[in-house]
């Protein structure tokens, strides 16, 4: 936490980065020799990254970086859809914004269409015909056989590519710092990974997934964010357009911690001390013009004088439109008029009926009224300019002076009704960049509090450690030691301050007394998943029979939804379906021949049987949802 040498202020401003778009790379030559090199993407929920896995240090950090979203203008058609960085502002008072993904898994696969159009465009691979690169992609653990099987056919049918690869962002984060920490494989341990959807827990043993005792916690960085959106909304009624959803990702990102113990952090924040040495006050953008602050009587009554003119020639357009609708009204009544005086006595009629009137004295009338209403326009039209101005004065004061009480209640409102102040009364200075400040205190440990607390929000469940505790009770102890001595933290949600000694103190609470445990923190939280499985293009190649690829005859096969297992990838689980037998005829011979008895009989075993087949029919429906 903040020492006692920090200033008693501290204000920061909103740095509201703009993105700039992504230059266009030329193909390298070093990944078309001797092979075709990877394209290795990271398709996180919240950002992609996309580079190539091959063995040069210009490649060795991912070239693309991009909000995974795309946008649109509202009412545009598909056509002008932007990815990525071209999006100058995320927010969506302007755009309608889409992603790809429903909570961690994919689900809309033309905005993943999009994305890998854009993702290729910009690597310089030329995406018509076919893309003659082999793919690493990143997918969520557990990903549903349909969403693989849709994936799939995106990438074989629509792109054609040779190879596909899918394994778990957490696990290759997990071998990657394991292989820089020197720990020799089989690597046992569990992975503790938060993104901006979900929070998974991820038991490895001897170097492979157990899918079984996976678990998944629907609080993560989204859900913080949108939480601090609420209470900062709750707390400056006045600033809601100026507290928008990437200010408070900047927030989270930039200003949040983990209190390692949240209820004592708390009482640290009631002292006025520790509160205005830790507060982050916020400055929003504003201007520094008072309205009406240093205004003169002279600007007053030139203002007045405007808005009088500005109405005045209002009315007057009005007017004109007014009588000029009344002379095509007028027009009209007389030519039915007409019909009538040269004896055209069933035009006359047909004329009434759609003018909606009765009989010729009805319509007489009518021609009255609008020939007196039309003299009075012209009238009014030449009409002096003083009578009106006086006339125009009363309207603008009558809201004023007869309104709804307002000068009841704001005395201040109405600015022309109170007496002028002379010069040397010294006026009260009102602090415009205080009054647009937001003093950030208790929610930056209460935003990230919901990981472990998810009932903050209004969530039934578990928390992220309770959750923990849940899958370690699935196992012996000596299992138990072995995977709590390699906790492992990855995700970009893991990256708040305090985040590990949180953690460290949670397990020493949950384990048994004298018990070690070991946590560590991923190097890069956010980036660690495709250096991870870069390096794993690099040490397994495809081709052939190779290990983790799923090959174009694979696919053709096998079908959409068959996965290559490797250390980094789901535990592929095949769905059986189970078919019904068919009967065979020389049964249905044999029944017919049968004595009554043994018909009655029979009947008897077949309702007896008919559960069962209901059962078997249920199971079967099941499965094939």
């Amino acid at each position: 936490m903040a020492s006692l040498e920090r200033p008693v202020c501290q204000i920061f401003s909103f740095q509201d980065c703009k993105t700039s778009p992504d230059p266009i790379f030329e193909l390298p030559a070093q990944c078309l020799t001797p092979t075709s090199a990877p394209i290795v993407i990271d398709n996180g929920s919240f950002q992609t990254r996309a580079g190539w896995g091959a063995p040069v240090a210009e490649f060795a950090s991912p070239r693309l970086l991009f909000r995974s979203v795309a946008a649109r203008s509202r009412g545009a058609a598909r056509s002008e859809t932007q990815i990525g960085n071209d999006i100058t502002n995320l927010e969506p008072l302007r755009w309608l914004l889409k992603s790809q993904f429903d909570r961690n898994v994919v689900v809309n696969f033309e905005i993943q269409e999009l994305i890998f159009d854009y993702v290729f465009t910009h690597l310089g691979v030329a995406s018509e015909g076919s893309v003659e690169h082999p793919m690493v992609l990143t997918e969520a653990p557990c990903n549903p056989l349909h969403c693989r099987q849709m994936m799939s056919e995106l990438l074989f049918e629509c792109y054609h590519v040779p190879y596909v690869s899918y394994g778990v962002d957490g696990l290759y984060s997990f071998y990657y710092n394991n292989y820089h920490r020197n720990i020799h494989p089989p690597h046992t341990g569990i992975v503790l990974s938060s993104g901006y959807h979900c929070s998974h827990i991820l038991p490895v043993i001897n170097g492979r997934l157990d899918a079984v005792n996976c678990k998944r916690v629907n609080v993560a960085g989204s859900q913080a964010a949108s939480y601090l959106q609420r209470l900062l909304h709750l707390k400056y009624p006045g600033h809601l357009a100026a507290i928008t959803l990437s200010r408070m990702e900047e927030l989270l990102h930039e200003h949040s911690y983990t209190a390692v113990d949240y209820h004592e952090e708390l009482e640290k924040w009631r002292s006025p001390d520790f509160y205005e040495r830790e507060v982050h006050r916020m400055q929003l953008p504003f201007s520094g013009k008072v309205p009406g602050g240093c205004v003169s009587v002279e600007e007053r009554q030139e203002r007045r004088a405007q808005q009088l003119r500005r109405l005045q020639e209002i009315n007057a357009r009005r007017r004109e439109e007014k009588l000029q609708q009344d002379h095509v009204r007028l027009d009209k009544l007389m030519a039915v008029q007409e019909l009538l005086d040269d004896g055209l006595l069933d035009q006359f009629h047909k004329s009434l009926v759609e003018l909606n009137m009765d009989s010729a004295e009805e319509l007489q009338s009518y021609i009255n009224k609008l020939q007196l209403a039309v003299e009075q326009g012209r009238q009014k039209l030449l009409h002096s300019d003083g009578a009106e101005g006086k006339m125009e004065v009363s309207e603008l004061e009558q809201p004023m002076d007869e309104g709804d009480g307002v000068m009841l209640m704001d005395p201040d409102f109405p600015e022309d009704t109170l007496p002028e102040k002379p010069a040397n009364v010294v006026q009260p200075m009102f602090n415009m960049a205080e009054y647009h400040q937001l003093f950030v205190g208790t929610e930056r440990l209460r935003c990230p509090e919901i990981l472990f607390q998810p009932s903050l929000t209004g969530e039934d469940q578990m928390g992220l450690m309770e959750t923990l505790q849940y899958v370690l009770a699935r196992y012996t102890p000596e299992q138990q030691e072995a995977l709590v001595s390699n906790v492992f933290l990855t995700g970009g949600n893991m990256q708040y301050p305090g985040m590990r000694e949180r953690v460290e103190r949670e397990l020493l609470a949950m384990r048994p007394f004298q018990s070690h445990f070991k946590v560590t923190m991923a190097s890069q939280p956010a980036l660690d998943a495709w250096y991870g499985a870069r390096d794993w293009a690099l040490e397994h190649p495809p081709g052939g029979a190779a290990e983790g690829w799923i090959s174009r005859q694979d696919y053709e096969e096998k079908g959409g939804e068959y996965l290559s297992e490797h250390c980094s990838s789901n535990v592929f689980i095949p769905m059986k379906l189970a078919k019904p037998v068919a009967a065979r005829p020389a049964e249905s011979s044999i029944t017919t021949q049968t004595s009554t008895a043994a018909s009655a009989g029979i009947s008897m075993i077949t309702s007896a049987l008919t559960p069962s087949c209901s059962t078997v029919a249920a199971d079967v429906s099941m499965v094939t949802s």
